[in-house]
């Protein structure tokens, strides 16, 4: 069906890369090839970036993180991210441009986790990754000079539906504090029975087939959309949200992930929790790499000055 893209959006919409998540080998080498052509040459002037390995969950492999250091620290604190994905592709190098520009314009110690992807590793492997990364991050703050109480999480696509469930995981097992959780078009809720899922099934570079796909591996096959699915690996499904960490949600407004964002949002605030959501108009599910485009510089923009207050730097 004909969709109402931002004209800049529009214009370039044919260059952007279809997606087959049913062919796996040929979509990771197809998406690792797009990132690295995005990121171009990367700039690390005024950044040391350190590869390291710590503990992952029990009788599982350690996990690898890349951990950026600013020359310059504005304050202690700490940006976690959680890269996305649909839980099947990608790696922590997919935002090493972006990481270092935030560690560098921010001032504050950056860390990337590289999770196990489905379906090799389905849940909840990647979550558990996640947490096991997190918690070292805290318990080695010193080594990190960070402040263990100024964690920001911040994850996009399925990254941002790990971040939603790594704050219920923490939460529920009363480990590491997060003050902030940032989940950009996120990837929340098996079920896929919204209106935008529904009706947007064939939308720029992610369709209801793909996301179907998504979950399929992520939790196995036959599972999505049954009862018992958990909340860490749904957490649109969860009742309770009370005494999550203060939130900031976006969302594309032809993207099938849509409404589960703004439900999720909406969830948010009847648990008194502090949410920030923004709808960006004429916007599909990853239209944020066409960065010439008006609304794109408007989103990433909007982004910086989200995640400098929520880390407690003065935005420049």
């Amino acid at each position: 069906m004909p969709y109402q893209l931002d004209p800049e959006l529009a214009a370039v919409v044919s260059s952007v890369p279809t997606v087959d998540l049913s062919d796996l080998p040929a979509t990771r080498l197809q998406m690792k090839q797009m990132f690295a052509d995005l990121a171009g040459e990367v700039d690390t002037s005024g950044v040391a970036v350190h590869e390291k390995f710590v503990p992952g969950p029990v009788g599982a492999p350690d996990v690898r993180l890349l951990v950026y250091l600013p020359e310059r620290r504005a304050l202690p604190s700490l940006l976690f991210d959680v890269h996305g994905g649909a839980f099947v592709v990608g790696d922590a190098d997919i935002g090493h441009s972006a990481n270092i520009e935030l560690a560098r314009d921010l001032g504050v110690a950056v860390v990337s986790v590289d999770y196990r992807l489905a379906p090799e590793a389905p849940f909840p492997a990647g979550l558990e990754d996640c947490y096991a990364a997190l918690t070292w991050c805290v318990k080695n703050s010193d080594d990190l000079g960070i402040d263990p109480t100024r964690v920001v999480i911040h994850g996009a696509s399925a990254g941002g539906g790990l971040c939603a469930a790594l704050a219920l995981l923490a939460r529920g097992r009363g480990g590491p504090a997060i003050a902030f959780q940032f989940l950009a078009i996120p990837e929340l809720d098996d079920r896929l029975d919204t209106p935008s899922m529904r009706r947007f099934i064939d939308t720029p570079h992610l369709n209801r087939s793909n996301t179907e796909l998504s979950w399929d591996y992520y939790l196995g096959p036959g599972v999505r959309g049954t009862e018992g699915v958990s909340i860490h690996a749904a957490p649109a499904r969860a009742t309770d949200l009370t005494g999550l960490p203060p939130a900031y949600i976006s969302a594309m407004e032809f993207d099938p992930l849509r409404d589960e964002a703004i439900a999720y949002a909406q969830a948010l605030l009847a648990a008194d929790v502090p949410v920030e959501l923004h709808l960006f108009p004429g916007t599909f599910h990853g239209s944020a790499a066409i960065r010439h485009a008006a609304v794109s510089r408007r989103e990433a923009a909007e982004a910086r000055d989200v995640l400098a207050r929520a880390l407690g730097v003065e935005p420049s």
